[in-house]
């Protein structure tokens, strides 16, 4: 059964908001084939930048002689939040559809409170905070004060990492993550490859990067490997913090190699098949080593040289990283696992 190890470190993003440390405890209830979920808590002292890069100047009166008005916006995580002062990017679109279905993009921003300047007229405003936005429909007058359009993403932080077996380390370029809303009712899928109704909010994420989302519950499916370590489990993110997520691998690395004697150097041009109890093929390779990572079982490994065929039997268990050498003698391997 595959396990699933959550540190959910309850913090404001760092690289989100200004704000003091919350601090909150959950069990996170692993899907699939793994049945157990551990929390943590951590805090951390928060170092970011100054507020005075939102204090700007009134331009709620702004008016060229164009007749062009700027917008005084301003974002946040929560209500309550201080305002984002990166990362964000803001798009003003018409307020009715063009000759292409859409609607027409009128102008765009980058940052904390940039100036966005149109014309007087009635727009929809977008704040996107990486996967997380906000749409407003907003009112611009021809004449006279336009007060601070304030946007609330209801957004947080996810940050992910995995270990195989207990703490062993998974190297980052084995590991990869893909990151699915749950649907209305609930469900994100249950397998890997299964066709349910889940949106992919993100693929490919690498390990300990930052992913900001709207708040809300997801589905993290996670890869070692190329072949069948994949685990999945849903995470909850909060608005205003980050989530800090390990998911517990039950797989290992291993390196396969035909020798002549124990401990010998691998016999190149062997073509490898390795198969489940089942007899189903799990991956193929040609050469002197076949490096692969493998989910927790038992396994044959079959070499083919020079017209031969050559097997072993072997297991695999979480975190033992390990080399499996098949022998050309096949009465010695008959002693090995």
């Amino acid at each position: 059964m595959h396990r699933v190890r959550l540190a959910l470190t309850a913090m404001l993003v760092a690289a989100l908001t200004i704000g003091s440390v919350a601090q909150a405890q959950e069990f996170v209830e692993p899907q699939g084939d793994h049945s157990t979920a551990d929390t943590a808590i951590q805090n951390f002292e928060l170092k970011l930048p100054g507020i005075d890069k939102y204090q700007q100047r009134d331009r709620s009166e702004d008016t060229d002689e164009a007749g062009i008005r700027e917008i005084p916006v301003i974002a946040r995580l929560t209500k309550d939040g201080a305002p984002i002062g990166e990362g964000l990017e803001w798009r003003v679109f018409a307020e009715f559809v063009g000759p292409d279905g859409r609607l027409p993009l009128v102008t765009k921003a980058s940052g904390g409170s940039p100036a966005l300047r149109v014309a007087p007229g009635t727009y929809f405003v977008n704040a996107a905070f990486g996967h997380a936005d906000v749409t407003r429909k907003i009112v611009v007058p021809d004449t006279g004060a336009i007060g601070e359009q304030a946007f609330v993403l209801h957004a947080g932080g996810l940050m992910l990492d995995a270990v195989a077996g207990d703490h062993t380390k998974i190297p980052a370029d084995e590991l990869s993550f893909s990151i699915y809303r749950q649907t209305e009712d609930g469900t994100a899928g249950k397998e890997h490859d299964a066709k349910a109704d889940r949106t992919l909010v993100a693929r490919n994420v690498p390990p300990e990067k930052l992913i900001r989302l709207a708040a809300g519950t997801y589905h993290v499916v996670s890869d070692y490997g190329h072949y069948n370590a994949v685990i999945g489990a849903d995470i909850r993110v909060e608005a205003g913090k980050m989530t800090r997520a390990t998911i517990q691998h039950r797989a290992a690395a291993l390196t396969l190699k035909l020798v002549a004697k124990p401990g010998g150097e691998g016999i190149a041009n062997t073509a490898w098949s390795i198969l489940t109890q089942a007899g189903d093929v799990v991956g193929e390779s040609v050469g002197a080593y076949a490096s692969l990572v493998l989910a927790e079982g038992n396994y044959t490994a079959v070499a083919r040289n020079k017209g031969h065929i050559y097997e072993r039997d072997f297991k695999v268990e979480p975190g033992k990283n390990r080399e499996v050498e098949v022998l050309l003698d096949q009465s010695e391997d008959a002693d090995k696992e």
